[in-house]
Parts: structure tokens; sequence; C-alpha cells
């Protein structure tokens, strides 16, 4: 008889299944098309299904390991599957849509992996938003293609859109990006205004 699984939802903590990713992660109001492979992955995407079409996205610390508990990150972010289609040979093409950060407090499983999760409040940016966008419009200047793609995957009209989908989709190491995620607001768009400017004077100077 097959096992179940309830995702409950409160004010506080949630428990929900568990995606692991491999030399990415994703951030909120941003889109995400990937390949599942591995059995437990596959098995998570279907008790989700069946418990409100949600899952943790969260990066593994080592691409190349079993996904377990010790090798993913403490941070992620609940995502709602949006399309989800399976082939012949087992392995399923998904989409997400990045919803919240959260932070897990435990992890149970061995397979597929459940997590109680604490959702992380997005705090006010201030006046560090407008610098980061500025930066990005500069990059995005000198990539016309970028910013057409960005265009298209931008689902809020809320100024940390921008951002968060500059921190999804640049050229910057899984690390880099995962310390993005971990970021609050404010030190987000520091972070992201600067890496951008030293990104482009790095790409015009060669």
């Amino acid at each position: 008889m097959a096992t179940r699984i309830e995702v409950i939802e409160s004010p506080a903590n949630q428990l929900i299944p568990v995606l692991p990713l491999r030399e990415i992660c994703l951030f909120p109001e941003a889109s995400l098309a990937a390949i599942v492979s591995r059995p437990s992955a596959i098995h998570a995407l279907d008790v989700a299904g069946r418990v409100g079409k949600r899952v943790l996205a969260v990066a593994q610390r080592d691409a190349g390991a079993s996904a377990n508990p010790r090798d993913l990150h403490d941070v992620g972010t609940i995502a709602e599957i949006v399309d989800s289609r399976s082939f012949p040979d087992g392995n399923y093409q998904i989409e997400l849509d990045g919803i919240e950060r959260a932070r897990v407090v435990t992890l149970v499983g061995i397979d597929t992996l459940i997590a109680e999760i604490e959702p992380i409040p997005e705090d006010d940016p201030g006046d560090d938003w407008g610098s980061a966008v500025e930066a990005l419009a500069r990059y995005m200047h000198a990539h016309a293609d970028l910013r057409r793609f960005l265009d298209q995957q931008r689902r809020s009209k809320e100024p940390m859109a921008w951002v968060n989908l500059a921190c999804q989709h640049l050229p910057i190491t899984a690390s880099a990006r995962q310390k993005l995620l971990e970021a609050n607001a404010r030190e987000r768009c520091i972070k992201i205004g600067r890496g951008l400017d030293a990104l482009l004077r790095k790409e015009q100077s060669g």
C-alpha cells in the first residue's frame, strides 16, 4: 500500500517534497526548465502532484554526489510545478516557477526527501534595488539577446523581479548563485549590481 504524505501548510512551517538541483538554484519570481531522471526526484514530483504541485527546489553542494540530506544546501526556493511531461525513457521534463525562499529545518526520508521548511520573508531592499537595476540595464545594453530573454522570463512588475532574474540567469558560478539566494534583498541587490559592473568591465577589456 502506498504511503500517504501530506503537505502541511500553516503560517509557520510546512512539509514539502524536495527536488535536488545540480549546478543551479531557483530564485523567487524566476522560472527553471529541467530534465529529471533520478528515480527519487521523479517520486518527489509524483508526491508533489498529489499534494499541491509544489516542491522545495534546493541545490546540492556537490553536483556529482547523490542527493542526500548532508549534500543539500540549507536554503532553497518553494516552487510551483507549472508543467511536467514524461518521456518513453522514463525521464520527465518540468518547468518550475519560483515562489519564495525557504530554509530547511529538518529532512526526513531516504530515497525521496520530505523537508520541514520555514519560509523566509523577503525584506525591503530600500534604495539599493535601483543601483542593481541600473547595473543590469547597462549589462543588457551590451547583450541584446539577454534583454529579450529576460523580458520573456519576467513574471512580475516588481523591481526585485529583475534582480532575481539576473541572479538566476547571468553567467556566474553555482556557489556564487547560492550565496545570492541566501542573501537578503538588500545584500542581493548590492552584490549583483557590483558583480554585473565587474563582469561588464571584464568583457569590455577582453
